[in-house]
């Protein structure tokens, strides 16, 4: 759906739009389009991804030719262990296979659980993105990759990852539970490969910027919109 919806809000017809996947099963959508030269077709591609995590659905998606949209990839954690009684230290061992030593010592016991959690969920987060914007399977070592994020750099197999852009921002969600409100934080990261020579981290930590570029629909605006969405 959420494609769909995507490009009604572009005000494009289903009929005038194709969604494509590469091998690896890279999203992109090729507008079919009257009356336009062909370096703007050529420019005309959308690059997508879908993530998920608990109550949050999310999607990113760039413009522009094929071979530079298909790189891009969306990284959802929620800030909360799991299973839910367990202790933050419990929650951070268990996932320790994932972290390189580096990525270890940012996260130590000393530090308060919320902070060792915000942490933990932020590299998670980072090393998804980036493994879902290259395509890779559900089996990937996420120990192949390593964050630096005091230094803002990052690694493949020892080697520096460079042309990426990484923006890292918070999703506070209202959830109805059993009646009652309950508040769910998410660590949100997008990565999209711009060939730079080097690789940059965008921290949105202000709701004004991240309104520029992101918007957030709940479940009944969708419920809503759906019997449109076939037009």
């Amino acid at each position: 759906m959420m494609p769909l919806l995507m490009m009604r809000h572009r005000r494009i017809p289903r009929a005038r739009w194709r969604d494509h996947a590469t091998p690896s099963g890279k999203h992109w959508i090729e507008q079919m389009l009257d009356h336009i030269n062909v370096e703007h077709h050529l420019r005309s591609m959308i690059g997508y991804h879908l993530a998920w995590e608990n109550s949050l659905i999310g999607m990113v998606m760039v413009q522009g030719k094929q071979r530079e949209v298909i790189n891009i990839g969306l990284g959802i954690k929620q800030l909360a262990v799991e299973p839910r009684d367990a202790t933050v230290a419990a929650y951070v061992e268990s996932l320790s296979h994932k972290l390189t030593e580096l990525e270890i010592s940012f996260i130590t016991p000393d530090l308060a659980d919320d902070v060792v959690l915000r942490r933990l969920c932020i590299l998670l987060a980072l090393k998804s993105a980036y493994i879902k914007a290259i395509g890779q399977p559900i089996g990937f070592d996420w120990s192949r990759l390593e964050f630096n994020i005091p230094e803002e750099t990052c690694w493949g197999d020892g080697q520096p990852l460079t042309g990426w852009e990484f923006r890292l921002y918070k999703s506070q969600l209202g959830v109805q539970r059993h009646g009652q409100l309950i508040e769910e934080s998410y660590q949100c990261v997008t990565a999209h490969f711009r060939g730079t020579p080097d690789s940059k981290f965008i921290w949105q930590d202000s709701n004004k910027d991240l309104e520029t570029w992101v918007q957030f629909i709940n479940i009944d605006q969708m419920t809503n919109v759906i019997p449109k969405l076939t037009d």
